[in-house]
């Protein structure tokens, strides 16, 4: 039983196959049950008919033997058996005579006689040892019955009609089975092929092949879950080249400092430096490239953190304008090398409901990638409210960023430069930690720029609500 069902081919095919049988069965019965009962019905009012109009021959008082001539003519001419009785002992109840005596009618058909009502038959009857169609007409005179004409039409042939039309109907079914059989094959190869390839496309997936595209013109649930497959492919796809490209990034930003840490290091313990500087120098630059080192794995566990949904911020009372100042500081000697002029307009009244710690790590995000690309110029800092929110907006007039590239700066690991250089280098990691902490703060991070002309990074953050407590 499990081999008729292990596949969605199969299990169409028992479907369909049941369903044929269940139709052409129900429809048989049903149908022979129909054509029986209006074939019965329709006989019966044929007797009636040709029963009243005998009857109407029949003129009162004993029954003549002209009136017998004429029904035993017509009996003759007809396929149906007439006979007319005027036998006292056939018209009686029995009583008085025999009660064992079989008689054409019984006493409630009698009844029913007198009142000018024919009578039905339908069944065995065992006067003529067969099963009958039968109708008996009264023919009466001053309420006293003085005949009947009794009409009968054998069952057998009645039968012999229904299974002529039971075999016309069987070979019937037998066509319809075919056709359907066809048919059906041709609709669960169409439902199940793209089925098929579906499976086929995913066993590729699951076996790193990204590239695999579903041409399924379908509009119903089929074709929406193909053009589905095909949008998972395509995301697992970039995804992948995403992880490909942020493994590569990685892989250099973490090969060149610990490159010159090993290096330097050895130079150390070997004893090359020449002179208490040079010294000093090596260690400075074991320094920094460890920081460095520092600084992107404290990145990946950040973004890590925050892809999470788990990460929680410490919120708390924060005057956005003194913790702006306060993180820009440090950046004032690389400014004053680089040559340039930081300008900043902070409105001290903005006080935000924040995490200090994160909402800090924002700002330096950003500005190191103005300091980054900005070699010389200026880089402008402004804070004001703007009704219920805080605007800060950073602009620079660095190198700026392309139309083509603008739309993805904010996707994690995505870099303007694939060259990697170390002046410029970064992970790509700065704008996406950024936003998703301004996301978590219920802001929006915007990012504005045109080649070589600067960026703006817009910010905008609900402020802090505060209540006022009355008193009585």
């Amino acid at each position: 039983m499990k081999f008729l069902t292990n596949s969605l081919a199969k299990k169409m095919w028992l479907t369909v196959t049941a369903a044929i049988i269940i139709t052409i069965l129900y429809s048989y019965f049903l149908s022979y049950l129909f054509y029986e009962k209006i074939y019965v019905e329709n006989v019966r009012d044929s007797l009636l008919t040709e029963g009243r109009s005998l009857a109407s021959e029949y003129k009162g008082g004993a029954l003549t033997e002209d009136l017998r001539k004429k029904i035993d003519w017509y009996n003759s001419k007809s396929e149906t058996e007439i006979f007319i009785v005027s036998n006292p002992r056939e018209l009686s109840a029995c009583l008085p005579f025999e009660i064992d005596y079989q008689t054409l009618i019984g006493k409630a058909e009698r009844e029913d006689l007198l009142k000018g009502i024919p009578v039905e038959k339908l069944g065995y009857e065992k006067r003529f040892d067969r099963k009958i169609m039968g109708v008996i007409i009264p023919l009466l005179d001053d309420n006293r019955l003085q005949g009947i004409i009794y009409l009968y039409v054998p069952l057998a042939k009645i039968s012999e009609i229904t299974r002529d039309f039971a075999y016309l109907w069987l070979a019937a079914a037998a066509v319809f089975t075919v056709i359907s059989i066809i048919l059906g094959t041709l609709l669960v190869k169409k439902l199940t092929k793209p089925l098929l390839d579906m499976k086929d496309a995913a066993e590729h997936v699951s076996k790193g092949y990204y590239d695999v595209h579903l041409n399924i013109d379908s509009k119903d649930e089929i074709g929406q879950l193909a053009n589905a497959f095909n949008y998972m492919s395509s995301s697992i796809r970039k995804e992948d080249e995403k992880k490909r490209d942020f493994l590569a990034n990685v892989s250099h930003e973490l090969r060149t400092p610990i490159s010159y840490v090993k290096g330097y290091s050895e130079a150390l313990i070997s004893g090359m430096e020449k002179s208490e500087e040079d010294r000093k120098k090596y260690l400075q630059l074991i320094l920094r490239e460890s920081r460095r080192m520092e600084r992107l794995v404290g990145d990946l566990l950040d973004l890590s953190k925050l892809e999470s949904d788990q990460y929680k911020l410490e919120r708390m009372p924060l005057p956005l304008a003194q913790l702006i100042e306060d993180a820009i500081e440090k950046y004032k000697p690389v400014l004053r090398e680089k040559n340039v002029d930081l300008q900043y307009r902070l409105d001290p009244e903005v006080i935000i409901n924040g995490d200090e710690g994160r909402i800090e790590q924002v700002i330096q995000n950003i500005m190191d990638n103005s300091i980054r690309y900005t070699a010389k110029g200026r880089i402008s800092i402004r804070l004001s409210q703007e009704r219920d929110q805080c605007l800060i907006e950073i602009e620079d007039t660095g190198i700026g960023i392309s139309e083509e590239h603008l739309s993805k700066i904010k996707q994690r690991f995505y870099r303007v430069n694939k060259g990697r250089t170390r002046s410029d280098g970064g992970t790509g990691l700065g704008l996406a930690i950024a936003e998703k902490l301004v996301k978590l703060h219920q802001g929006e991070l915007t990012v504005f720029s045109e080649l070589n002309k600067g960026t703006t990074v817009r910010i905008m953050l609900p402020l802090l609500e505060i209540k006022k407590i009355r008193g009585d």
